[in-house]
């Protein structure tokens, strides 16, 4: 069928533009980027990359953050796809030339601040995290909570925005001791967390402080303290 040729495409396109992307990370505003927000010391696991010269297809992405979507099993599909974010107006250059990502407030340039590969599909992200042995598990809005999550040594899925929940997602939480929803600290993110949370048995909403998502907290007070907030 020409949606499953699709699919085999955009998988194949996926490995390799997370290769290209990642090896164009380092030095990038990208690397100032994720240092800024306190995730360096993971980037390189989680494979970000930056769209420094972009592939065929991908001149719309320039200049943004890259993040894959990494299968657990690894090999030639183990891209499932890749997001981009936006990262124009928060990277800037001091005198030396070095780049800096100042945490200001954010513009996009008119788009939205993420951008997904055309035709996909909402899915989670990092689900490497639902095969270890922890019988604790963070869910998040947002793939940087994710990743603050587990640079504090806590696994954590995120999902992509208040609308971005599948029914289908559900079953792979279900044999976890305790499924922790941590919210933004807003009214949308709160109402996002409730309800995902009212679908499972083991869930429970957390909200590390009002006006901040798990790496805004983490930044102001500490991978320790954003730990306190699940009882770790």
């Amino acid at each position: 069928m020409a949606s499953d040729r699709l699919r085999s495409l955009q998988i194949a396109g996926s490995v390799q533009a997370a290769k290209t992307y990642h090896w164009q990370y380092k030095g990038s505003p990208a690397e100032a980027y994720m240092k800024a927000r306190g995730l360096a010391g993971v980037a390189d696991r989680f494979r970000i990359g930056f769209v420094g010269s972009a592939l065929t297809g991908h001149e719309q992405y320039a200049g943004m953050l890259v993040i894959p979507y990494l299968r657990p099993a690894g090999g030639e599909h183990g891209v499932a796809t890749v997001r981009c974010r936006c990262i124009a107006d928060e990277c800037v250059k001091d005198e030396a030339g070095r780049y800096l990502a100042p945490l200001q407030k954010e513009r996009h340039q008119g788009h939205g601040k993420y951008r997904s590969l055309p035709g996909d599909v909402p899915r989670l992200y990092n689900t490497m995290a639902l095969i270890g042995s922890s019988p604790n598990v963070v869910v998040t809005e947002g793939e940087m909570d994710a990743m603050t999550w587990e640079a504090a040594g806590v696994p954590a899925v995120g999902y992509q925005g208040t609308s971005a929940w599948r029914a289908h997602f559900d079953p792979a939480f279900m044999g976890f001791r305790h499924v922790y929803h941590v919210a933004d600290g807003d009214e949308p993110g709160i109402a996002a967390a409730e309800k995902r949370a009212a679908e499972m048995p083991n869930a429970k909403v957390i909200i590390p402080a009002p006006r901040h998502d798990s790496n805004s907290f983490a930044y102001e007070y500490g991978f320790d303290v954003l730990r306190e907030r699940i009882g770790l």
